[in-house]
Parts: C-alpha cells; sequence; structure tokens
C-alpha cells in the first residue's frame, strides 16, 4: 500500500476494519486514514467492499440483519463503532448522499428544511436562511428560487442529485459522503455534481465512491483501490494513478480486469 506522510489534520482514522455479511468477509484489515478537506475517491471492481467502506463511517450497516462488523473507526478520535455512539448526530456531522437521487415526496422547500427541523430548529426565518445558503451551496438556488414549494420529485435527474446533496449540506455536515453520486445521470448532471465537489472541499471533507476512473482523476486528492475486500493501495491521486505500487492497482486501471 502507497504510504502517505502528511501533516493534514486527520478527520478518519480507521484501523484494524473487518466486516462480515454472516460469513461473507466483505472488508479484511482496513487502515485508511482520511484528512480533512480533501476529496477522497474510491475504485475497485463491482463487489470489491467499495459501498460496504463507505457505509461503515456512518455506522449505515449496522442494522444490516448478520452484518458483524470489528476493529475502530476514529471519527475526530473518537471510535464509533463504541455502541455509546449517538448516530443521529454522527449522521447530522457525516452526511451521505447515495447513487439513485432520494428525494422526499415533499417540496423542494421542506427537502431541505427536514434536517435542520429534527435537530430542533423551528424559526421560519432562519429556516428560510437554510434553506437558501444549502440551495446557493449546490448551485440551485437561481434554478429553484420560485418554485420552492414545488414538488421535489419534479425536478430533473442531475438537479434532484444537487437537492439530496443540499438537504445533507442543510445540517451543517463536518464530512460528506458520496456512494457513485453521478452513476445515474447524464455528462452534463455529472460535469456540475463534479464542480460542485471540487467547490464543496473547500469547506468540507469529501469521500466519493466511483467505479470511474477518469472521475477520480478529475476530483480527488488521494484515491483507494479495493479489491477482493482488501485496501490494495492508498496514495495521492496522481501518483497512483502514474505510478501505483502495487501490480493489481496497475493491472485495475490499465483494463487488465474489472
Amino acid at each position: 500500500m502507497g504510504v502517505i506522510a502528511t501533516q493534514e489534520k486527520e478527520v478518519f482514522d480507521i484501523r484494524e476494519l473487518n466486516l462480515w455479511y454472516d460469513t461473507n468477509h466483505a472488508l479484511k484489515d482496513i487502515d485508511f486514514p482520511i484528512h480533512e478537506k480533501e476529496v477522497t475517491a474510491i475504485i475497485g471492481p463491482s463487489g470489491c467492499g467499495k459501498s460496504t467502506f463507505i457505509k461503515t463511517l456512518n455506522v449505515m450497516n449496522r442494522t444490516v440483519p448478520g452484518v458483524r462488523i470489528q476493529g475502530e473507526i476514529n471519527y475526530r478520535g473518537k471510535n464509533i463503532l463504541r455502541p455509546k455512539t449517538d448516530l443521529v448526530e454522527l449522521r447530522k456531522q457525516v452526511g451521505m448522499v447515495f447513487q439513485q437521487a432520494t428525494p422526499f415526496p415533499k417540496s423542494i422547500y421542506e427537502n431541505v428544511a427536514y434536517g435542520p427541523k429534527i435537530h430542533g430548529v423551528h424559526k421560519k426565518s432562519k429556516l428560510n436562511e437554510i434553506v437558501e445558503n444549502s440551495l446557493k451551496g449546490v448551485a440551485l438556488w437561481e434554478e429553484v428560487k420560485d418554485r420552492l414549494h414545488a414538488p421535489a420529485l419534479g425536478l430533473s435527474g442531475g438537479q434532484q442529485q444537487r437537492l439530496c446533496i443540499a438537504r445533507a449540506l442543510a445540517t451543517e455536515p463536518d464530512t460528506i459522503l458520496m456512494d457513485e453520486p453521478t452513476s445515474a445521470l447524464d455528462p452534463i448532471s455529472t460535469m456540475k455534481i463534479e464542480e460542485l465537489i471540487l467547490e464543496l472541499k473547500q469547506k468540507y471533507t469529501i469521500v466519493i465512491v466511483t467505479h470511474n476512473m477518469q472521475q477520480a482523476a478529475r476530483v480527488s486528492d488521494k484515491t483507494a483501490f479495493f479489491l477482493m475486500g482488501e485496501l490494495i493501495e492508498l496514495d495521492e491521486t496522481k501518483m497512483l494513478f502514474s505510478n501505483p505500487s502495487d501490480q493489481r492497482t496497475e493491472d485495475y486501471i490499465t483494463g487488465r480486469f474489472g
């Protein structure tokens, strides 16, 4: 695995992480630092553990039947795998955007206001401010400001995905997890999301799973290559793509398998 010499501040420090689905050993001895205000991309063939890994970062898969997790996932110095972890607070800090845009069957406004309301914000003027700022943060405000109370499901696919990112931003998170956020989008919408990721990393730590290696090269600072549940290599993105340290990484990025 590539070694990164860095003084950057760690947001996540994952140590000896193992995860099983019943008898299927899906993640194997993962050691993985994730640094502040960087984009970390996770690549690898289907079934290699990418999505399973990203879902452990806010413990989304703990409730899946048959799941067993060992090791440590230290977020801001605290092991979030401990039973006493406040998962509602964790998911406020570590937001998730899924492969398929998942707007609630509510208005555009209510989609963005939903998270802040859960966390106790009820003052109309404050909610209005949060909704406007969140939508501006994903470059959607100008497109929807005159129809905030129209159904979110009436937006285009690309707009819906940006709305889901705005919904994640509305709780003022620290980190945003994105699980193949552009795989269902057309090229223009994909480009908008990629531009957005590059802007958001000025304020947020971002982890993105992608099956698109060109996308990883375009948006990420560091890239991790997973294979059969193992973290094969983690390095600066330019280094991993130009001079990988593991033959399996080179075979994958040159198209010999996967």
